[in-house]
């Protein structure tokens, strides 16, 4: 029997980093699904279950920021690995990590850097 494939969750407003690190990871053989805002995210996850969640920070509405709070004050959720995916500076984004207790971040436009921060980030949650 095959192993079943790692699913990733993106939550992006920006279709277009959303659907290419969707495409590059399910390259990778990832199964990858996307959620396109905050609102509503809390649910997709309690249903999906996936082994990362890949979260912006600057989304209108419902921030990452915001979401990741939220995420971690829920029993369901607060286990799921929440990594940052975000154009911000990454002093910006490491204190962002140190103070919503999530496990890092990824700086979008590295495509390589994606790649090997998802599996890393699978392989040691």
């Amino acid at each position: 029997m095959e192993p079943q494939k790692k699913k990733i969750l993106i939550i992006d407003d920006d279709e277009c980093h959303l659907m290419a690190a969707k495409e590059l990871l399910e390259n990778e053989g990832y199964n990858v699904f996307a959620h396109k805002q905050g609102f509503g995210a809390t649910n997709t996850i309690k249903t999906l279950r996936p082994d990362l969640v890949l979260l912006d920070v600057n989304m209108p509405g419902l921030s990452g920021t915001n979401l990741a709070t939220l995420l971690q004050s829920n029993d369901i959720t607060k286990d799921i690995p929440v990594v940052f995916y975000s154009s911000n500076d990454e002093n910006s984004l490491r204190e962002a990590v140190r103070l919503h207790g999530i496990r890092g971040y990824i700086c979008k436009g590295d495509i390589f850097n994606l790649r090997e921060r998802v599996y890393f980030y699978l392989n040691n949650a």
